[in-house]
């Protein structure tokens, strides 16, 4: 019989700052690689908040985000450990339980497959339309601005039922919740309530005049069956506009920047069109799209996690860039293959808080790189890639700008 070893808990010490270093590009910080092995679950000081344990490994991430005795809830009873000036308790991202189902079965119902599925037309089109821009316009042309934000606004504004037209007004207001250090608590507060308020507004129109849209099928859902407050489904639609808007965009654009860096899987990928699914795959597992982490859990009981006993109450901090190079779940986890089989990746999240948008992301990763590959068999970047400038101070990580020639 295999003697049980007891959980270490480390001696009293003030706790490293993290995150470590700043984020470069698209790297992923080699500190991770040390912790995986050493350290897996260590103490860390956030600039905000109390301290945490910050988990690094793959099988411990799916443990603490699928596991009940974590809750994402409890965050609200504490100063949670974190790297925005503000707690981001929004909707369904503050919830778990009952409160997190009920939220959860009304998206259920009004986001469907064949929803998404529907959307696949209007998907090509609109990447159709762009590179048509794109190309009357003559290289260089910047596949950011030129294309990644305006092809992401166009497909959630229309599934939402957001006027795309209003999308300068409020897509500023967007930043607010992923700002780590470009926006102070206050210009967050003020960004969040008028985006709330125009949300607010766009719902009071569409429950007067429903149309084929997903803000009015909530709406319905919620007065008939499922009862959710006015609050509840206005920070749950902002909560969608917000990760259809910046994140798809940022982490399309972010998967054109590997692409374009990786030019023998590139080639591969013109050659064999067989593999854009799986690239799809691989580009969510090798693309640090969050910075750091987000979003801490709380213990609801002890925890055993890599040897280190989490104790009722202590939060613990998810780095899924860390556990998306797990080299025991992934091997040459730090090599770009899109022929990568399997691939277990935890780019969407897991458990109750896997995100409900994947299979519109997906779709939308899938007909963007396949349209441009397509109609533009010489892409390449037009500059120097080490002259790429980044946002800064803020959680997901997107170039500015990517400027291409064909």
């Amino acid at each position: 019989m295999t003697e049980r070893t007891t959980p270490q808990r480390p001696t009293a010490q003030t706790p490293p700052s993290y995150p470590f270093h700043e984020a470069v590009a698209l790297d992923v910080d080699p500190v991770y690689e040390r912790l995986r092995a050493e350290e897996p679950v260590v103490r860390v000081s956030c600039p905000y908040g109390e301290d945490a344990w910050l988990v690094t490994r793959h099988a411990d991430m799916k443990t603490i985000l699928g596991d009940p005795r974590f809750s994402r809830a409890l965050a609200a009873e504490h100063d949670e450990s974190r790297l925005t000036p503000l707690p981001i308790h929004t909707s369904i991202l503050g919830m778990d339980g009952h409160d997190h189902a009920r939220l959860r079965r009304l998206l259920a119902k009004v986001f469907t497959v064949r929803r998404v599925e529907r959307l696949r037309p209007r998907v090509e089109q609109e990447a159709g339309a762009l590179i048509d821009a794109l190309e009357a316009a003559g290289a260089p042309g910047d596949l950011m601005e030129g294309f990644a934000v305006p092809f992401a606004a166009t497909v959630i504004c229309d599934l939402l039922g957001v006027p795309f037209e209003d999308r300068e007004q409020f897509r500023g207001w967007l930043d607010a919740f992923s700002a780590t250090t470009v926006m102070t608590p206050e210009e967050i507060e003020e960004d969040t309530r008028r985006l709330y308020d125009y949300i607010g507004k766009l719902m009071v129109r569409r429950r007067a005049e429903p149309q084929d849209d997903l803000i009015s099928a909530m709406v319905k859902a919620s007065d008939e069956e499922e009862r959710l407050s006015e609050q509840e489904l206005i920070e749950l639609a902002s909560v969608l506009l917000i990760a259809g808007h910046e994140t798809v965009s940022s982490q399309l654009i972010d998967s054109l920047h590997v692409l374009l860096t990786h030019p023998e899987e590139l080639a591969r990928l013109r050659e064999r069109p067989a593999l854009l699914p799986g690239a799809v795959e691989e580009l969510l597992r090798y693309v640090p799209l969050i910075s750091h982490v987000t979003f801490a859990r709380y213990a609801r009981e002890d925890v055993e996690l890599s040897g280190t006993l989490v104790r009722a109450g202590e939060s613990v901090l998810p780095a899924i860039p860390s556990a998306n190079r797990d080299a025991t779940v992934f091997a040459d986890p730090d090599r770009f293959d899109p022929a990568r089989e399997p691939n277990p990746h935890l780019g969407f999240g897991y458990g109750i808080h896997r995100c409900l948008g994947a299979p519109l992301a997906r779709l939308e990763l899938l007909v963007a790189v396949d349209s441009l590959l397509t109609r533009f068999p010489a892409l390449r970047c037009a500059v120097p890639v080490a002259s790429l400038e980044w946002k800064d101070g803020m959680q997901v990580r997107s170039l500015l700008r990517l400027p291409v020639t064909w």
